[in-house]
């Protein structure tokens, strides 16, 4: 019983960050980043500022924060470890891409993709996230050597696993600014599987993502 309602609780916290950052991302992008205020979200999601504040400590977050680190650890630590680095990386950020693009509202997945979109073009357009998506882009970056794991505790191969994750994200950051100045008509995941095959070969990243 007690795992039951620890359960809903999380649910219920999820749905209410996904509420608050819904509404937070439309008035950004319909008003301007810099003009609306952590009240402006609250009053829209019907909720309090404080409710804001502990979901999200800081406005950059309300745009920034997001589940994609945890998503491409989990694909990364479900690979075979015999495979090359780059494999099992972009892989995990074209798996991970598929589930991000497929999740909506309900059973509308091209909400999902418009929020995403909504998302990444404020990511671009405003100063202060940029700031604050490097720092997101070092977080993942991190993310999927630690899901390496054994890497770890071997200098040299922790730095084949950091070089290899970072030129994966730059591949996949090409991708992300193609897929906002398209306008998401081409699959976020084709993008970044070519993005991947571009950057390696077909040979090292795998026909079924450079395909």
């Amino acid at each position: 019983m007690a795992d039951q309602h620890s359960t809903l609780r999380a649910q219920r916290r999820a749905e209410t960050q996904r509420t608050i950052q819904a509404h937070a991302v439309r008035l950004f992008t319909e008003r301007g980043y810099d003009a609306t205020t952590m009240t402006d979200v609250a009053e829209a999601a019907g909720v309090s500022p404080m409710t804001v504040y502990r979901h999200f400590p800081t406005k950059e977050d309300l745009v920034l924060a997001d589940h994609h680190g945890r998503l491409v650890a989990e694909r990364i630590l479900a690979s075979p470890a015999a495979q090359p680095l780059v494999r099992r990386i972009g892989t995990a950020l074209v798996d991970s891409a598929t589930t991000l693009t497929g999740r909506g509202d309900g059973d509308d997945p091209s909400a999902n993709k418009r929020f995403l979109l909504a998302r990444l073009r404020l990511m671009i357009s405003t100063p202060a996230l940029r700031a604050r998506h490097l720092d997101n882009h070092y977080a993942l970056q991190q993310a999927i050597v630690d899901a390496l794991g054994d890497e770890a505790g071997d200098p040299d191969a922790a730095f084949q696993a950091q070089a290899a994750a970072g030129a994966c994200l730059a591949a996949m950051h090409t991708a992300l600014v193609r897929w906002a100045e398209d306008d998401g008509r081409t699959e976020l995941p084709d993008l970044i599987a070519k993005a991947l095959a571009a950057a390696f070969g077909n040979d090292v990243v795998g026909t079924d993502l450079g395909a």
